[in-house]
C-alpha cells in the first residue's frame, strides 16, 4: 500500500515493487486518471494492481484503504507513507490552518496508515514500513517549517515503531530523499533555498527511480537486519 503513488517519487515506488512482484495499492487523494495510469503501466506488465482514492488524515477513509487492499489481496505485507504536500509560506506567514494541513497529510497520514495495516503484518508475523521523509528535517528550509517539522515527527515515529514491532518481525525505515527531479505540483512550489548553501556532491539531481530503489531494497528479505533507519538518497548534501 503507497500512499501518495500517483506520480513522481510515489509512482516510480509502486512502479519498483511491483517489478519485485509486490500486488500494488495506488492510493491518492483525488486524481483518478493519474493513480489508473499507474494501475495501468503495472497491470499491462504482468503485475497486480488497484487504485483507491482515500484522504489519509480521514481516519475512516484510511481504514476503508486498508479493507480495500486486504479484500483484494488478503493481505498487508508493506507500507510506504510517501504523500506529502508543502505549500511554502514565510513562518511569519504561515497560519494555523496551514500548519495543520501540512502536519495532517505527512505525520497523521502516516499514524493512521500504519495503525491500520500493522494489525494485518502482525497477523503475517512481518512485514515493511517505509516512511518517505525529507531533507528539510536536516538541513533546513526556506519557507518550510511545517514541511521540516512534519517530517522529522516521521523519523521519530521510524524509530518509536521499529523498537515496538522489532519482536514481530516487522522493519521500519525513513528513506530521505534529496533534491529530486520530479514534476512539481502548484502547491510544492520551487525548490526551497537552504540558509547554509548545503549543496550535493553529485551534482545533479536525483531520480525517482534512485529513491524506489533504495524502497524496493529495504522491503526484501535481505534487508530484514535493517530496522529504525534513515537513509539519505541525496547525492552527499547531508553526511552522517
Amino acid at each position: 500500500m503507497i500512499t501518495g503513488a500517483s506520480r513522481n517519487i510515489g509512482r516510480a515506488i509502486a512502479l519498483a515493487l511491483a517489478a519485485a512482484g509486490a500486488a500494488i495499492v495506488v492510493n491518492g487523494r483525488s486524481d483518478a486518471a493519474a493513480a489508473g495510469a499507474v494501475v495501468e503501466e503495472i497491470t499491462t506488465g504482468g503485475g497486480g494492481a488497484i487504485a483507491h482514492l482515500a484522504d489519509i488524515t480521514d481516519e475512516a477513509a484510511v481504514n476503508g484503504l486498508a479493507d480495500a487492499a486486504v479484500e483484494r489481496f488478503g493481505r498487508i505485507d508493506i507500507l510506504v507513507n510517501n504523500a506529502a504536500v508543502r505549500r511554502p509560506r514565510p513562518f511569519s506567514e504561515l497560519s494555523l490552518a496551514e500548519w495543520r494541513e501540512i502536519t495532517g497529510i505527512i505525520l497523521d497520514g502516516a499514524f493512521l496508515c500504519a495503525r491500520a495495516c500493522v494489525p494485518h503484518m502482525l497477523a503475517a508475523s512481518g512485514g515493511s514500513i517505509i516512511n518517505i521523509g525529507g531533507s528539510a528535517a536536516h538541513l533546513g528550509n526556506r519557507n518550510r517549517a511545517h514541511v521540516a517539522t512534519a517530517k522529522a515527527g516521521l523519523e521519530g515515529l521510524t524509530r518509536a515503531l521499529a523498537v515496538e514491532l522489532a519482536d514481530h518481525g516487522i522493519t521500519v525505515n525513513c528513506v530521505v530523499p534529496g533534491t529530486i527531479a520530479t514534476v512539481r505540483g502548484e502547491s510544492a512550489g520551487a525548490p526551497g533555498a537552504r540558509p547554509h548553501g548545503a549543496q550535493a556532491l553529485i551534482k545533479r539531481l536525483g531520480r525517482p527511480e534512485e529513491v524506489a530503489a533504495l524502497v524496493r531494497h529495504l522491503c526484501l528479505p535481505d534487508a530484514a537486519y535493517i530496522t529504525g533507519q534513515s537513509i539519505h538518497v541525496s547525492g552527499g548534501a547531508f553526511l552522517t
